[in-house]
């Protein structure tokens, strides 16, 4: 026992005094050191590489982030209002169940394109409103209109009596088909539409542009509302669109006739 206590205080006693011992030491704690973060740094270094290339890879595949319904409308010249004016709101109705169709129709379309002939009027359009009302803003309901779409909404009202309400794709292109139309209303500062007399895509006299004084006349529409509308016809008018007597909502780039004949469905 004696002999072990010994030996292990002369094991102590020479680490203690020998300079050797501390050298070897502390080189070794280093050299622990250096591996320890020229190992961490090639892992960091491996993880930007990696993180560029896929940022890359998608960034020249998809830099708008689109779906491919998106993308081809973008391929066809037309242009995503969100990017030129990001202060107007889009809110596609027909990218919801919450239409007269009861389910939705744009599937992977969530932007609202057109033509930028359109998009550059109805930039110049919130710029109007917001001179004459800062604290409301245009929202976008629905602007161009896939073809195939077109073709499922008037399968559902044929034979009906909402047929004069939707372009009959078999004998013309509506104006969303050719991306030259848009639907907006004007929402307060929380994101609340203005109350205009009736809703959105409502089919019926309540809807109409033409008779708005005998609207309210009839009580119908109130003041309120019927100031609201001349308000939204005036900033769209303004800016160069034009609005159709059967929804209030509904603004053209151009005569539909002329539009027709410059531009082609999609």
């Amino acid at each position: 026992m004696i002999s072990e206590l010994n030996n292990t205080n002369f094991k102590l006693k020479f680490k203690q005094s020998n300079p050797i011992y501390y050298f070897c030491k502390i080189k070794f704690k280093i050299m622990k050191t250096k591996k320890y973060c020229v190992g961490t740094l090639v892992i960091l270094l491996f993880a930007l590489i990696l993180s560029s290339c896929n940022n890359c890879t998608k960034d020249n595949s998809n830099p708008y982030n689109d779906t491919p319904r998106e993308a081809k409308l973008r391929e066809a010249g037309l242009v995503n209002i969100s990017e030129l004016d990001t202060t107007i709101m889009v809110h596609l109705v027909y990218a919801t169940p919450y239409n007269f169709m009861g389910r939705t129709l744009y599937h992977g379309l969530k932007k609202a394109f057109m033509l930028p002939e359109l998009a550059e009027k109805l930039v110049n359009a919130q710029k109007i409103l917001k001179k004459l009302r800062p604290d409301l803003t245009l929202i976008v309901y629905d602007a161009a209109r896939p073809i195939e779409v077109q073709r499922e909404m008037w399968a559902m009202v044929e034979g009906t009596d909402m047929e004069d309400f939707v372009a009959n794709p078999t004998k013309r292109p509506g104006m969303h088909n050719i991306a030259a139309a848009v639907d907006v209303t004007l929402v307060d500062c929380t994101g609340h539409p203005l109350p205009m007399g009736s809703e959105y895509d409502y089919f019926g006299d309540d809807a109409r542009t033409t008779d708005e004084e005998k609207l309210l006349k009839d009580g119908r529409i109130t003041i309120r509302e019927y100031e609201n509308r001349l308000l939204l016809r005036r900033v769209m008018t303004e800016a160069g669109m034009k609005p159709i007597a059967e929804e209030w909502w509904h603004f053209d780039l151009m005569d539909t006739k002329k539009a027709r004949e410059i531009y082609k469905a999609f």
